[in-house]
C-alpha cells in the first residue's frame, strides 16, 4: 500500500473497535427483583442494546496519514 500524502510504502493496517449503548439497565434490575426475587436482578442485563463496530485503517508510518481500508 502506498500513502496518497506522502508517497512512502511504509503503511500499517489496523483495527479499531468501538463500543456504544448501556451494560445495566437499574430499571429493569429493580422490576425483576420484585417479580422474581434475588434472581431476578438479572433481567437488567436483557436487551439493553449494546453495540460494536469495528473499521480498518491504514497509517502511515512516515507522514501519519490515517484513512479508511
Amino acid at each position: 500500500m502506498q500513502c496518497p500524502k506522502c508517497g512512502g510504502n511504509n503503511c500499517t493496517i489496523i483495527n479499531e473497535v468501538q463500543t456504544s449503548g448501556k451494560d445495566y439497565s437499574a430499571s429493569k434490575g429493580c422490576c425483576g427483583y420484585l417479580i422474581f426475587g434475588w434472581e431476578g436482578l438479572l433481567c437488567g442485563l436483557c436487551g439493553e442494546g449494546k453495540t460494536t463496530t469495528s473499521t480498518n485503517y491504514w497509517i502511515c508510518n512516515d507522514c501519519g496519514k490515517k484513512w479508511r481500508a
